[in-house]
């Protein structure tokens, strides 16, 4: 398909688009569990390390592709075994660049999740998802609207970075500066997975990646949130929407759980003064959340906390009545939070004409079509 436009089949890319059936997949597991797969199978403890130096290191698509392990030793682990990389089974490409893939998950059959590549400049960054639909129903959220199907296990989410296409002459996963959790699903109804997923992403035996370069994103999840930032050096990013909280409420039914105000005071007992970073996500309503007013409680709530707001135009989905806040409203929140000492950006929208912004994610028609009967 042409810039902005409908969907486009994949471009050529050498992974398989299903996992292989009874198989279980290599892709997901740390070097002590690739170990011990190695050594259930007859094999030499090391056999694990090497796998690990496959997989996150060289990248490869099949167990084949291992050619410093004898030709007995494939044929072993493949037998019960697969790398577990599936390809996208579609992708749309925005006027802007942005890409959106459909990608197939394994854990929940038939199903598909979407994930954005977004470049910019010099950076690229691609947004994951964490589960089909989502359980939170945020209002002013398509995915929340789906439902919830399933979570995605580590695997399903790597994929999203393992599988990733080149996109005009880049190198997939390669290219990547930046992974947010900020797809389909909230990271923090998943942790396990997220947190498997991240460990590994950051592991030096893994991807080897600085935890700066990835950011987790969460409405605020009672004993979830603390645990991920006990266990986990990623940025945390918390959709906070409104500082007000019969409002939140009206938006976002987990502030009944978790109210935005004790998500900050649960975060001011970290520290974020140095590499780590704290925002907050802030979709702006036009009239109803984007005065200063609204500013003046930001200000409020985070006192004393080093964080970020990062402002967000609303982006209309079908049946919600809400207005979006229009460019002078939101520079004058912008200007109000800076001045008043909480560093505010407003967020360029990028793939709105292929629904791959904020807010517009959701596969709750599209299913994998190799799975299909």
């Amino acid at each position: 398909m042409g810039a902005g436009g409908g969907t486009e089949p994949p471009k050529k890319h050498v992974m398989t688009n299903r996992m292989s059936e009874k198989k279980k997949p290599l892709l997901g597991l740390t070097t002590a569990e690739l170990c011990a797969v190695a050594t259930g199978l007859g094999l030499p403890a090391y056999t694990g390390r090497q796998i690990a130096q496959w997989l996150y290191v060289k990248h490869v698509d099949s167990i084949e592709a291992m050619t410093n392990l004898s030709k007995a030793a494939r044929q072993r682990l493949a037998e019960e075994y697969c790398v577990g990389a599936m390809a996208p089974v579609a992708q749309q490409t925005s006027a802007d660049g942005t890409v959106k893939y459909l990608f197939p998950v394994a854990a929940v059959d038939g199903a598909c999740v979407e994930t954005v590549y977004i470049p910019d400049g010099e950076r690229a960054t691609l947004c994951v998802s964490c589960q089909v639909g989502c359980k939170m129903n945020c209002l002013f959220c398509q995915t929340g609207k789906q439902g919830f199907e399933g979570n995605l296990t580590a695997a399903d989410i790597l994929n999203q970075l393992y599988a990733l296409p080149p996109v005009d002459g880049t190198k997939g996963m390669d290219s990547l500066t930046n992974v947010v959790f900020m797809g389909q699903g909230e990271p923090m109804d998943n942790l396990d997975a997220v947190l498997r997923a991240t460990q590994i992403m950051t592991a030096p035996d893994g991807l080897g990646w600085s935890p700066k370069r990835i950011t987790v994103s969460s409405v605020g999840v009672r004993n979830r949130l603390q645990r991920f930032l006990d266990e986990s050096q990623c940025h945390v990013a918390i959709s906070m929407h409104s500082p007000l909280h019969e409002q939140r409420l009206a938006m976002m039914p987990a502030e009944k759980a978790m109210p935005i105000s004790e998500t900050v005071a649960l975060l001011r007992q970290y520290d974020f003064t140095h590499q780590r970073r704290c925002s907050f996500e802030y979709i702006c309503f036009g009239g109803l959340n984007d005065s200063l007013a609204h500013g003046r409680e930001i200000v409020k709530l985070t006192q004393g906390l080093e964080c970020r707001v990062n402002l967000i135009r609303f982006h209309a989905i079908p049946g919600v009545d809400l207005p979006a806040s229009d460019a002078h409203r939101m520079e004058q929140l912008r200007d109000y939070l800076t001045q008043h000492g909480v560093y505010a950006t407003i967020r360029a929208s990028r793939g709105e004409d292929i629904l791959a912004a904020c807010g517009l994610l959701s596969t709750a028609n599209k299913k994998n079509p190799q799975q299909q009967q």
